[in-house]
């Protein structure tokens, strides 16, 4: 039986796209789309499935976000005007549309995933994980991830979710809105947050109550490169291996590759391609496979290619 990959292709997964000159804009999956999967499609015919993007169900949204903040994003959607936080993340027209295409293109992947429609499921546009459930912040307008989690261990039952989390940027709406969840192992691997937005992510932080030993933040200086990461990442794999996870999710940012305009880390897409293995592996002897990977951050276009191509090069390669 080919085992299959599937990857959310459509143009609403372009719609989330903040305006100009706004980093995170449509432009980045559309770059994924052209030199990356294009490249894909005929020669893993067999393995790759396009997905089609689309909504979830508002239940399903509101397993995670507060209602009264998703009624405050439909009416700043109506309108385009202003900003959903703070500052970084500016409201456009139809903002709310775009954001459910996000979360429902997630929850698509995870449903296809359980039917075994396809073993494995990449959403480039996916990771937003800086939402919380009640607010905006860093370019994330709904938390995908936490939407997905909640879905997992809510609706699915699922009794142990591992979260793995590569952006440069700390995971902090993920990682505090399950800070007190011990059916949710979190690894989260960043560059400081003494000196990278959004200033979080320490050592002490494992986690809350009986939740407490479930959670691992490594902070990497600026300047870390390859051979930090790849320390870092055999301490993350000591500590997984206590664990016996029953769906995995990677959030594989880009912005830690050097060059990126926006973060100080200096990896290369070597990264990449050792997470994707390693938690491919974990997830064929745990999780019958089951392994859904999101694009997360990126602002260098060409290190999005090289780190997305290592993404799916290995689902595909390493897929029976």
């Amino acid at each position: 039986m080919v085992c299959r990959v599937g990857v959310i292709y459509g143009e609403e997964a372009l719609l989330y796209s903040f305006p100009p000159p706004h980093p995170f804009r449509s432009d980045r999956v559309e770059r994924f789309y052209r030199d990356v999967l294009g490249k894909f499609i005929e020669e893993y015919r067999e393995k790759l499935v396009l997905v089609k993007p689309e909504f979830p169900l508002e239940d399903e949204l509101l397993l995670y976000h507060d209602r009264d903040y998703v009624e405050y994003v439909k009416k700043k959607s109506e309108s385009g005007y202003g900003y959903l936080d703070y500052g970084d993340t500016p409201a456009f027209k139809g903002c709310y549309e775009a954001s459910l295409y996000v979360v429902g293109s997630t929850l698509k992947l995870i449903k296809k995933i359980l039917s075994k429609e396809i073993i494995h499921g990449f959403n480039p546009v996916g990771g937003l994980h800086h939402a919380r459930r009640d607010g905006a912040a860093g370019f994330c307008i709904f938390n995908d991830i936490g939407v997905a989690i909640s879905y997992l261990l809510g609706v699915v039952k699922f009794k142990q979710i591992l979260y793995v989390d590569i952006d440069a940027h700390h995971g902090d709406g993920v990682f505090y809105d399950f800070y007190y969840d011990k059916n949710v192992i979190i690894v989260d691997i960043h560059q400081d947050g003494r000196t990278l937005y959004p200033g979080t992510g320490f050592r002490h932080e494992t986690g809350g109550g009986e939740a407490v030993g479930t959670k691992l933040n490594i902070p990497l200086p600026p300047g870390a490169g390859d051979g930090e990461f790849i320390e870092a990442w055999d301490e993350a794999l000591s500590f997984i291996d206590k664990f016996s996870p029953d769906f995995i999710i990677l959030q594989a940012g880009a912005d830690g590759l050097k060059e990126d305009p926006l973060t100080g880390l200096r990896y290369s897409e070597k990264v990449h391609e050792i997470v994707t293995s390693s938690l491919h592996k974990l997830s064929e002897e745990e999780c019958e496979g089951r392994l859904l990977v999101l694009g997360g951050g990126g602002y260098n276009r060409d290190n999005i290619v090289k780190a997305w191509f290592k993404v799916l090069y290995n689902l595909l390669n390493l897929s029976r």
